[in-house]
């Protein structure tokens, strides 16, 4: 639904009341970074931090990163006032505005309606995209219809902090299970968000890993997240950017196989077959279908023509 397509394998937490912060979260190299208005503030330094993020998207050098802010839920006291205060502050300089806590679509309903007054009372020249969390069980039971809920809604993310604590769950600090579990315990919930997100013809982000200490482990959960269809994944940490780039981006190796295959294919196609073979392996249009999502995800990522 959303016609603008940006690379998101990185997305940066940023507490907004922590202005010591921001520079180096500019500075990095996450393609997206958030400042955080809900649970990276305390309550009381919520209402100050909203000019804090404005001014910072506003007067810093972003570079090629799109910047964004995570709202507090629309059932709170500080909705509407972090929607006004930061887009009216920011106006051209906020790129996405991250939504918590999403359980219905009329959720995301009410946060556009609120952008579409705002974009046009300041006179913007570009509209808002959305993100929506989902981190309540009632959400995973509406993501289809909440992927689907605005044209402004570019990406669904997974947020199993929250999620665990909805669902009941028995977790660690890292939301990994405490009991010795088989396999991965939110790959229900993973694998919900990660269809609707493609119905809809969106974005899917995995969830945040508090670890940072462990990059290697962060390093297999982006693995798996990205054989799953998703694109990226949360950083909490700026150790964990480079690793969640490298591991949502093709190799330069699976880059030149997407362009044999799409050779082989077409080839084949001008020749009358629906079918040829590379590398010793059936080539067909399911493979064709792969081998384009690779190339489309090595432009977003700025991979040259030459791999």
């Amino acid at each position: 639904m959303a016609d603008t397509a940006r690379p998101r394998r990185s997305e940066l937490a940023t507490p907004a009341s922590n202005e010591w912060m921001f520079a180096k979260a500019a500075a990095s190299d996450a393609d997206l970074v958030f400042l955080d208005l809900e649970d990276a503030c305390a309550p009381a330094e919520r209402e100050a931090a909203r000019g804090k993020a404005a001014a910072a998207l506003r007067d810093l050098d972003w570079g090629r990163t799109t910047r964004a802010v995570r709202m507090n839920g629309i059932d709170t006291r500080w909705a509407y006032g972090d929607v006004i205060e930061v887009v009216t502050g920011a106006r051209e300089a906020l790129d996405v505005i991250i939504v918590p806590k999403v359980r219905h679509a009329r959720d995301v309903w009410w946060v556009d309606v609120l952008l579409t007054q705002l974009e046009e009372t300041l006179q913007l020249r570009k509209r808002i995209a959305l993100e929506v969390l989902i981190e309540e069980v009632e959400g995973l039971q509406n993501v289809a219809e909440i992927a689907k809920a605005s044209d402004r809604l570019e990406a669904v993310i997974f947020g199993a902090g929250d999620f665990s604590a909805s669902q009941g769950a028995r977790v660690d600090t890292n939301f990994d299970p405490v009991a010795d579990y088989p396999g991965d315990m939110w790959h229900y919930a993973r694998a919900r968000v990660v269809v609707a997100a493609r119905a809809a013809g969106i974005d899917a982000i995995d969830a945040p890993f508090p670890n940072f200490q462990d990059p290697q482990a962060y390093r297999t959960a982006c693995d798996r997240a990205a054989a799953m269809g998703f694109v990226g994944k949360w950083a909490i940490h700026p150790s964990q950017i480079e690793i969640a780039n490298t591991a949502f981006a093709p190799t330069v190796e699976e880059l030149a196989h997407a362009r044999r295959v799409v050779a082989a294919y077409r080839e084949a196609e001008a020749s009358g077959r629906g079918a040829t073979s590379v590398d010793g392996m059936l080539v067909d249009a399911a493979h064709l279908r792969h081998a384009e999502t690779v190339s489309r995800i090595a432009a977003l990522c700025g991979m040259s023509a030459a791999g």
